[in-house]
């Protein structure tokens, strides 16, 4: 089995935390989002991961230590790294082409911008499975349109009139993803494009006239990390889980000096509370200082020192220095707010 992540987005809507740091590696929960992914999705296949293929953007964005970091998780799940750049913004479809040597065998495509709670079989009789969740708004999405034998007959984006409540979730699973890709060789190859880009969809749709047998596969919970708030949001239902299934969220090299951490909260290594209550709904990364101050429902990342602080539903980046008593902040990596 292969996972093959599409991430060379600059991730906009994050900003100013993905000016600096690639969305895909802004850590949720006290691990970057993709490995969050990755690691949720190698769970549910239950089976061994031969590859996993990056697709990332310019070299000058996405360096040496975004491809050490994506090297690193693949080997952790005992899989090969293989490293594709997408060169220019043309699309899902010319993203996934990006990574045409790997594009073989039973694979799953998984865009970086979510993560996932999930527990099901993959059909051993679906050529191909589409993940979806059941939404409240499905106009609001593109949704999955289903026959009498629940197999997916057609892709629909944001429908005016009810098709289904079961929305697409950008996480796809291939019996042979080497048929995707001849179909999406076919859409460059005729230049069809939407949104003037090369879609996924298109090369989908195609196998769905094939005969191709498509399947849904439900998640149970569907979380973005788009942008500050949604990322937020996403923070404190991963601590949620995380806790409840007793992974260990205080790093036990991290100093506590009369401060309280109200349960679910993440605190890193070598990290300090001084005179602090810190939760719930908190995460604080590696090598931080917080001192007098009170953080509930936010997320900061490594080497931070927070001091007098009032914080709630902030975000605070990396190596960022802050003193004052302003609430839902938003601070990208080596600020300075100090009176």
């Amino acid at each position: 089995m292969k996972i093959i992540v599409p991430m060379a987005g600059r991730g906009s809507r994050l900003r100013p935390h993905s000016l600096t740091v690639p969305k895909p590696l802004i850590p949720v929960a006290g691990q970057p989002i993709v490995h969050r992914l990755v690691k949720d999705i190698a769970k549910v296949l239950k089976q061994p991961i031969e590859e996993i293929a990056f697709v990332l953007g310019d070299p000058a964005f996405f360096g040496d230590d975004v491809v050490a970091s994506l090297t690193q998780l693949a080997n952790d799940l005992g899989a090969k790294a293989s490293i594709y750049r997408q060169d220019k913004p043309l699309g899902t479809g010319h993203a996934i082409m990006s990574a045409e040597p790997s594009l073989d065998g039973p694979a799953v495509i998984a865009y970086a911008d979510t993560l996932i709670r999930a527990e099901f079989d993959l059909d051993p009789d679906a050529d191909s499975v589409i993940w979806t969740k059941k939404v409240k708004n499905p106009e609001a999405y593109g949704v999955v349109k289903l026959n009498d034998m629940d197999e997916i007959i057609e892709l629909v984006e944001k429908p005016q009139d009810f098709v289904s409540d079961q929305a697409v979730i950008g996480i796809y699973y291939f019996k042979n993803v080497a048929e995707l890709k001849e179909k999406l060789q076919q859409v460059l190859n005729e230049n069809v494009m939407n949104g003037g880009e090369y879609q996924i969809n298109d090369g989908i749709k195609r196998m769905m006239a094939d005969g191709k047998i498509f399947k849904t596969g439900t998640v149970d919970e569907w979380m973005d990390c788009g942008n500050k708030n949604v990322t937020l949001e996403t923070n404190a239902k991963m601590l949620g889980f995380l806790s409840s299934d007793n992974e260990v969220l205080v790093d036990a090299s991290a100093t506590i000096e009369n401060s309280n951490i109200i349960e679910p909260c993440y605190i890193g290594k070598d990290t300090t509370l001084r005179n602090t209550t810190v939760g719930p709904f908190v995460s604080i990364g590696d090598g931080c200082v917080i001192e007098n101050s009170t953080v509930k429902n936010s997320l900061i990342q490594n080497h931070t020192t927070i001091k007098n602080a009032n914080l709630d539903e902030a975000m605070i980046g990396n190596f960022v220095k802050y003193d004052g008593d302003f609430t839902k902040i938003s601070i990208g990596d080596y600020s300075v707010l100090e009176s």
